[in-house]
């Protein structure tokens, strides 16, 4: 009691000091964060769709193209058939986005929630990353130069 006597109201005054202190570091922590996490979490363009990166890099791949010149629209898979089987397809499942041709699998791309699990030349599995039971089985096949994709589903 005696301690508390002879300080008077400093006690008060100190407790004063410390909840400005900790209100102002607050503020301070919450405006830096608007400052520098803007930069970091907001993106910078939109989504491109899949026709305009083709017409990208068939512009930047002719030595002749100009920033200018309009790219001319990519054939269809089925008007390249005598050209070349090769052609690159994108399937969109629920697991992910694979690309295939005639030759194989190219490549697969997980969806958000799932992982590439298996891949060979002519099958792919996707595997839901909460639950190993949810399955995106693919299966590739090719008909008159032209890729297809089976899809299964398995789940719980």
């Amino acid at each position: 009691m005696r301690l508390l006597d002879r300080l008077g109201h400093r006690p008060g005054v100190i407790v004063t000091g410390w909840i400005l202190a900790a209100v102002l570091a607050v503020l301070v922590g919450v405006v830096g964060i608007g400052i520098v996490g803007a930069g970091l979490t907001s993106r910078q363009g939109t989504p491109i769709s899949e026709e305009d990166v083709r017409r990208a890099l068939e512009t930047s791949d002719s030595p002749s193209a100009s920033p200018s010149a309009s790219p001319s629209p990519s054939p269809s898979p089925s008007a390249q058939i005598g050209e070349s089987p090769q052609t690159v397809q994108s399937f969109v499942t629920d697991g992910g986005t694979v690309l295939a041709s005639c030759a194989g699998i190219e490549s697969m791309s997980p969806a958000q929630g799932y992982s590439v699990h298996e891949q060979s030349a002519r099958e792919g599995e996707f595997r839901g990353t909460r639950d190993n039971h949810d399955r995106v089985k693919v299966e590739l096949s090719c008909s008159g130069g032209v890729a297809h994709l089976r899809v299964r589903a398995e789940g719980d």
